[in-house]
């Protein structure tokens, strides 16, 4: 690769990163706590690598190394469990040799390890078992190490300055590592062992272990974040362990639930259940999904919109969460640097020490266009499937400040357009869902000028004025509900004219800041589906185009269309499969009547699903086309899991039985409910709809399905229309 002389003198440049994809990681997570271990259970130190036990995206534990005298074990098997508790390892000793004399047999002996998250600790057991005909004698280490290292140091951002770690022996069974924080926040690592070592320093802990035959031997290890003077979790690990399993049974068991025919949809299904629950962190305000681990596990305000919307019809508890969450860090008044103006809904929430220091912009950042109408999309669909007027009060003012945002400071230029650009360098270039930098581009490739209006943006706001005004005169305000059709209503018409590019057969991707068009194909179009906007012609023309080649991988609808100038499979934004983007095309096909495309979509993405690790929905994916006998190809640094990827699944069943609550009636309404070929029935129990609930039985037959009340509780109706 030669551009120039000085680029072929000089030192080629690569910035550090471990691709995910490849690594065998472990994940799990409790609160604002996460932790990536290798299929050993171990912590290896890789240079820009999220492996560890992070707090508040600290690394607390950046090594953890399990040996038998002196070398690593060997894995029989490495597991999360279907609940995303615990990770469970079964290993076991090599043959060892000394001086060419075989001195332990392999297989003697069997170490389960255990481990899991709660309440900012890591708790681990150890148990070894002896399976020798003698009395054995076993030598065991752990060797740990903490650089407290911040999330966006490991992804490449250059400190300019960081604190020192000193570390401490506090008991024979107790080391502690303390850094220097410089941001005035006391961080330290506590871990503790139970026995006690035969030996510990700074950075190892030696065990002789004694075991009579057929006997086993346990080692308990547990390693707190301790932040501030928030005290972590501590106790004997079974303790710990059946109170989270309690606690975890209890999420899981709020909502209704569904069971289908295939049992690899029902692992899916039940995995991505896992990860909602896993990912979903209690506030003061209520439960609210994190957008995905390792790099975003916080709040994310377009994220946990989205993943609520998917899970709507579902679980709208977790719509409330993200609402009264979001309502209550809604912007009051400006910054430039964190792009934040009144009534702006936030982008990205961090407690890192760079967030606290200002290295980064992200410690209270509101550089998103979406969060906004999204939001107040939110609280009206939220309303309409629940009656919870309680809550629709309680957010009304912030819904009406964020209605003020979009006609004040998100039409920059009062064309009627919401657009965006960023007010410091240090903020992020494109405010929509794709943010990549080169995600914005025109037809030959020239990346676009800002202010820039994105398309989809133009439908959320239509959706948010429409759902507001339902909202606006339940509330009794009246004037303000009919100025709200009526915005949404000219909205629509300027959309039409301003956007419609006639000979790409789509809308364009963006106006730029010159109010000219990008006529690109991408899915972005695809998402105006579900926002209503679209005339339904146009819209069954853009549903076309995304099931052509150029779109459709076989394993779901691509970002970009094939032949874009910045087309690239295996790109962030521009050609790869992003699963929530087609989870909201898949229930914009339906608005429109397109239910055979939602099949087809539908049965691509649970296709992809049952090939990835644990049936877990990445992020994303590669955009390559589906060939026989291969595997959807990995994006290298995905988050998995994430949750408006976890939610997919469940959205993509909505937009096959085409599935819509009217809490006003207390009717479910089913619009020509259909079930892909990979399913003969589907059952869904425990469903609220308005006052009561339902439990309902789909069977398919040709290419109808049939619908059957298997219990109703309250005055719950049932209305389908074919």
């Amino acid at each position: 690769m030669q551009r120039d002389s000085q680029a072929a003198t000089g030192p080629l440049l690569v910035p550090g990163v471990v691709s995910l994809a490849a690594s065998s990681r472990r994940t799990l997570k409790h609160g604002d706590t996460f932790a990536m271990f290798d299929e050993l259970g171990d912590v290896v130190e890789v240079e820009h690598s999220p492996a560890g036990l992070f707090h508040f995206d600290t690394r607390f534990l950046s090594r953890l190394v399990f040996t038998l005298e002196g070398h690593r074990p060997l894995v029989l098997s490495s597991t999360v469990q279907p609940d995303n508790l615990t990770l469970d390892v079964d290993l076991t000793n090599p043959d060892m040799f000394r001086d060419e004399r075989l001195v332990l047999a392999k297989d003697t002996f069997h170490i389960a390890r255990a481990k899991f998250l709660w309440e900012a600790s890591c708790h681990e057991l150890f148990t070894v078992t002896n399976y020798a005909d003698e009395h054995m004698r076993l030598h065991c280490a752990l060797e740990f190490g903490a650089d407290f290292a911040d999330l966006f140091e490991i992804r490449g951002h250059v400190r300019s300055r960081r604190g020192t770690v000193a570390h401490e022996l506090r008991a024979p069974a107790e080391v502690r590592f303390v850094y220097g924080s410089l941001d005035g926040v006391a961080r330290s690592t506590r871990i503790t062992f139970d026995p006690a070592p035969a030996t510990l320093s700074a950075s190892r802990a030696d065990f002789q272990i004694e075991v009579a035959p057929r006997s086993r031997r346990s080692i308990a290890v547990s390693v707190q974040c301790l932040l501030a003077e928030r005290p972590a979790c501590a106790g004997r690990f079974h303790a710990i362990l059946r109170r989270a399993r309690r606690s975890r049974a209890l999420e899981r068991r709020s909502g209704a639930k569904i069971e289908t025919s295939n049992v690899t949809v029902n692992s899916i299904l039940s995995r991505s259940s896992a990860d909602l629950a896993m990912l979903a962190t209690d506030t003061p305000l209520g439960s609210y999904p994190y957008a995905g681990v390792p790099w975003f596990s916080t709040v994310f305000g377009r994220d946990g919109i989205i993943t609520a919307l998917e899970m709507l019809w579902l679980a709208p508890a977790m719509a409330r969460g993200v609402l009264r969450f979001l309502a209550a860090h809604q912007a009051k008044g400006e910054d430039p640097a964190a792009d934040q103006e009144p009534g702006k809904i936030v982008h990205e929430l961090r407690e890192c020490e760079l967030a606290h220091l200002g290295e980064v912009p992200f410690g209270r950042y509101y550089g998103s266009v979406d969060s906004t109408p999204l939001f107040v999309a939110l609280a009206g669909l939220y309303w309409q499937r629940t009656g919870d007027r309680v809550t629709l009060e309680e957010i009304w003012p912030a819904v009406l400040a964020a209605l003020e945002w979009i006609d004040r400071h998100g039409d920059r230029d009062g064309d009627g357009f919401v657009e965006y650009g960023r007010r410091r360098e240090s903020g992020l270039a494109n405010q929509g869902w794709k943010d990549s930098e080169d995600a914005v581009f025109h037809a030959d490739g020239r990346l676009a000028a800002l202010p820039i209006a994105l398309c989809e943006v133009q439908g959320y706001v239509y959706l948010a004025r429409r759902s507001a005004a339902l909202a606006a005169a339940e509330l009794g305000q009246r004037d303000l509900a009919a100025n709200l059709e009526a915005q949404a209503e000219a909205l629509r018409v300027r959309f039409e004219a301003a956007f419609w590019r006639e000979a790409l057969g789509t809308y364009a991707l963006a106006l730029d800041g010159h109010k000219q068009p990008c006529d690109v194909r991408s899915s972005n179009a695809g998402q105006l589906l579900f926002t209503g906007i679209c005339r339904p012609a146009r819209a069954a023309r853009v549903a076309q185009q995304l099931f052509g080649r150029d779109f459709f991988s076989g394993w779901g609808i691509r970002t970009l269309g094939a032949r874009e100038k910045r087309f690239n499979p295996t790109s962030y934004h521009n050609g790869s499969v992003w699963p929530h983007d087609n989870a909201l095309i898949a229930l914009g096909l339906a608005h429109f009547g397109h239910t055979a495309q939602a099949l087809s979509l539908s049965a691509a993405l649970f296709d992809a699903a049952a090939h990835m690790h644990l049936r877990r929905l990445p992020e994303l994916f590669c955009g390559f086309e589906r060939k026989r006998g291969k595997a959807p190809t990995l994006y290298p640094v995905a988050c998995a899991p994430q949750a408006w990827a976890a939610a997919t699944p469940f959205a993509l069943l909505q937009a096959c039985l085409g599935l819509e609550v009217d809490a006003a009636s207390s009717t479910l309404i089913l619009r020509r409910p259909s079930l892909p070929q990979f399913l003969d029935w589907l059952a869904v129990r425990d469903l609220d709809v308005g006052s009561g609930r339902l439990d309902l039985m789909f069977r398919r037959h040709g290419s109808g399905v049939a619908v059957n009340l298997l219990r109703r509780e309250g005055e719950a109706d049932v209305e389908v229309m074919l």
